[in-house]
């Protein structure tokens, strides 16, 4: 069998081997989820940034910019980080430059891997079926907030070690301990993730259909991946 383990931040992703894995980048509220509901509504392309300035310059070129920091839009940026934004299928055809606090930070730190996919709710089970086609090793890389553990998406990683059960085995404590913690609370995810403090934070900013979508399941069947040339796209 293969294996999958966790990684619960950017800032501990040194502590893992990336090269021939295929990596999970989840950023539950809401990157991640965000990009899915983008792509699944007909955007072409995201090109993720870790950095303002370089995600704004694609203005110039054609692209839509979405910027995020600290849960809000960042300043001269077109869109924030909301996927439900992307549900009427408004920006259908539309190519989008991204840049949030956590997630496009992770996808950064995740390359040289064999593969990175985008990890959400919204598509999880869709998410598992590729992965159990492609015969490799899983590394889910969290984003975690600002080099911190999340409750959510390391829940999603436990959500994910239990859809790949029967193909893939986990080999390290984060892997278990988190498929454990889904088992107990996965049908109680919404009550479940009120207390976690990331959806406080989103909270106060008065978004709540932002976190109900985000913690929909199996919504769409598209599978996001990024590209060698360092896109976005549904695989």
């Amino acid at each position: 069998m293969n294996s999958i383990e966790v990684c619960f931040s950017p800032e501990l992703i040194h502590l893992h081997e990336v090269k021939g894995k295929l990596v999970v980048v989840v950023d539950i509220f809401r990157a991640t989820s965000t990009m899915v509901a983008a792509l699944a509504h007909g955007v072409t392309e995201i090109l993720p940034f870790a950095e303002l300035e370089s995600c704004r310059a694609m203005q110039a070129q054609g692209y839509l910019i979405a910027g995020e920091r600290d849960g809000l839009i960042a300043p001269g940026f077109e869109l924030g980080n909301s996927p439900v934004a992307f549900l009427e299928g408004n920006y259908a055809g539309k190519k989008l430059a991204m840049t949030t606090t956590n997630g496009t930070l992770a996808i950064e730190k995740s390359k040289g891997a064999a593969q990175i996919l985008i990890g959400a709710f919204p598509n999880l089970q869709a998410t598992a079926t590729y992965i159990q086609s492609q015969n490799l090793d899983v590394l889910i890389h969290c984003a975690g907030w600002k080099g911190r553990f999340n409750l959510e998406d390391s829940l999603y990683a436990g959500a994910l070690v239990q859809a790949l059960s029967e193909s893939h085995t986990n080999q390290e404590d984060g892997a278990l301990a988190m498929g454990s913690l889904f088992a107990q609370e996965g049908n109680n995810l919404a009550s479940y993730l009120a207390q976690a403090s990331h959806a406080k934070r989103l909270q106060n900013h008065g978004i709540e259909a932002d976190i109900d979508f985000c913690l929909m399941l199996n919504r769409y069947e598209q599978v996001v991946g990024l590209t060698q040339k360092g896109e976005l796209r549904v695989v």
